[in-house]
């Protein structure tokens, strides 16, 4: 083996200047959402440790540094050719994209240009090089808004995590304290870079250092701990019951095993939960999400568990009980259930607070039908208050939500089905943020994604309080046939000349809620451009909420009039569509959003009349 070094260095000597390559065979870029979500959250409560506005920026070379991990470079061909870390270098160069766009409005600014790319001859590239990122990166870095439609499946990644980066971001970092986050992050975060010079070596530290010696995981850790508080005579049986539920959680997903601990001890036993200030200590819901095995152990005493006994019921009972209604709430997140909705409409959204919130509630003892009305009751109310945020240009990202998601899940802990009706409903009449907030819903870059689910969720109600069956999946799905947001109005400014004095105030208009539509992709690409009088009578053969332009849906059409006439809505058909019909759509919008996440019918729910039970959720997978 030839020369290897390590080094620590700075996120700011890791990136200036210096090109990294990737290899063709591992070129993908997979992170999703939740490992973003970890690493904006760890950087971000790090930071916030320390941060004080009184504090001069030169202050910030004193504040706690931060390790992110290491990666191997094989040194080749006069270049850097990652072989393990490029997910992690990919994300840091999404984030200092972003943080170099969110500057742009301030004056104080931090100088990373040369951490994201080099210029020679006038030409810049990344120092991130992969050929085929190169157009999307740039369209990023340019701020340009991009649609993953027809992307292969790492430049889908690169713009849903560039946007996951922009919804997770916390707002008490973009104004004044930004300058100071972005020195801390370049200066005072660290990766270890292990140096190899051929492939053979690198690959070898790859695989010693992955495949050697390997540390016990924090489940693995947990098991030992508990396995090791019971009766000898009894270990053996609960270990193998142990092996075959963590064997049916891998089975998933090989982080599903860790998230299903984190998310049942926070919401069983979680009481505290660090505040984002100076030097305020982690409490137990943090570290729950960090080191769930040491936390159990300390607290061992204090959630009852002091004798062998306790240690058997604890798995027996407990970890059996929920485990089985976390492999159910993953099965409703992934598939449309009967009575289970709500959940799969959150999960769409990417909300992953959701099953410690549904968890919450549940007891040892409850029926298969009181836990199946507890989770749908909790999973409304997340469904109602995430959609009024959307509606309003609020974030339901992980950083942005899990304080206030904390102080509901105890609230709602242990709650029978009335109770917790009536306190989720308590909760919905204490937000200010509802639909009557804000006449002005449009679409841009950010909410791209959740202005498609929100058109699903109208669109399908229309069919099925009309009598037809649901498509809400159909309207979802990927592939060429995929429905995609349809404009009304083409992007054809010079239509409207005479109603917009300026080319952003058509555009911001175009965008509202009442001019969009859910159509096929192969609608929109034969008919998007055309003006909306030639294009009406496509829009009648297409779903109702596209057909109701259309005079002609109204004639003969006995389920749409009496759903009219039933709720009152104020559907009307166009022969033009002005500025003023918009407006007037996207009025419409609103007032069936009202009464499709209407809070009463959290009330309403706990008579239970969508039920649907499963005896045996482990069947499922």
């Amino acid at each position: 083996m030839k020369e290897i070094t390590a080094k620590a260095k700075t996120i700011s000597e890791l990136l200036k200047g210096v090109k990294y390559y990737i290899d063709y065979y591992q070129r993908e870029y997979k992170w999703q959402e939740k490992q973003i979500n970890e690493l904006i959250d760890d950087l971000v409560g790090k930071f916030l440790e320390e941060f004080d506005p009184a504090h001069p920026r030169s202050k910030v070379a004193d504040y706690p540094h931060y390790f992110l991990g290491s990666i191997i470079i094989s040194k080749k061909e006069n270049g850097n050719y990652i072989v393990d870390g490029q997910q992690r270098l990919t994300s840091l160069t999404l984030l200092l994209v972003f943080l170099r766009n969110l500057q742009k409005n301030i004056n104080d600014k931090v100088n990373i240009d040369e951490l994201i790319y080099s210029e020679k001859y006038g030409q810049k590239s990344f120092n991130l090089v992969v050929d085929e990122r190169e157009e999307c990166m740039m369209s990023l870095f340019n701020g340009e808004v991009l649609d993953e439609n027809g992307q292969n499946e790492s430049i889908k990644n690169l713009i849903n995590r560039y946007n996951d980066i922009q919804s997770s971001y916390p707002e008490e970092l973009q104004d004044d304290e930004l300058p100071y986050f972005i020195d801390w992050l370049i200066e005072n975060v660290h990766l270890v870079e292990i140096s190899a010079y051929s492939d053979d070596d690198a690959y070898t530290i790859f695989e010693t250092m992955n495949d050697r010696g390997l540390s016990l995981t924090p489940t693995e850790m947990l098991k030992g701990y508990l396995l090791a508080n019971i009766e000898q005579s009894k270990r053996n049986t609960m270990n193998e019951f142990w092996k075959d539920r963590i064997k049916t959680f891998n089975e998933i997903s090989k982080d599903t095993a860790s998230d299903f601990f984190k998310a049942w001890l926070r919401s069983q036993y979680a009481t505290k939960i660090r505040e984002r200030r100076k030097n305020a200590s982690p409490e137990d819901f943090d570290r729950i999400g960090t080191e769930f095995h040491r936390w159990l152990r300390d607290a061992s005493s204090i959630i009852g568990l002091k004798q062998d006994d306790d240690f058997l019921n604890f798995l027996k009972k407990d970890f059996d009980f929920y485990s089985k209604q976390y492999l159910q709430i993953i099965k409703a997140s992934k598939s449309l259930i009967i009575g289970q909705e709500h959940i799969h409409y959150n999960a769409q959204l990417g909300f992953t607070l959701q099953p410690m919130l549904l968890l919450a509630p549940l007891k040892l003892g409850d029926s298969d039908e009181v836990i199946t009305k507890k989770m749908d009751l909790v999973a409304h109310y997340l469904d109602i208050l995430l959609n009024w945020r959307l509606w309003n240009f609020k974030l339901v990202a992980y950083s942005t939500m899990q304080y206030a998601i904390f102080l509901v899940m105890r609230e709602i802990r242990g709650l029978s089905l009335g109770d917790l009706s009536t306190k989720l409903h308590e909760f919905l009449t204490q937000e200010r943020e509802t639909y009557k907030l804000n006449d002005r819903l449009r679409m841009h870059q950010q909410n791209r994604y959740a202005i498609h689910r929100i058109l699903a969720r109208i669109t399908d109600y229309l069919e099925v309080q009309t009598g037809n069956p649901s498509k809400y999946m159909e309207f979802l799905a990927e592939g060429k046939n995929r429905f995609e947001i349809e404009h009304i109005w083409a992007d054809n400014y010079d239509r409207f000349k005479d109603e917009f004095s300026h080319p952003s105030d058509f555009s911001e208009q175009r965008n509202r809620i009442g001019g969009l539509l859910l159509l096929p992709k192969k609608f929109n690409a034969s008919y998007g451009a055309l003006t909306f009088e030639e294009k009406v009578d496509h829009y009648n053969t297409q779903n109702l909420l596209a057909r109701s332009l259309h005079p002609l849906s109204y004639e003969r059409n006995p389920g749409f009039n009496q759903f009219i006439q039933r709720t009152g809505l104020p559907f009307k058909p166009y022969n033009h569509f002005k500025s003023s019909d918009l407006e007037e759509r996207s009025q419409l919008y609103r007032l069936i959003a009202e009464k499709i996440w209407n809070p009463e019918d959290i009330l309403g729910d706990r008579t239970g009349q969508r039920i649907q039970t499963n005896n045996n959720p482990l069947s499922l997978f």
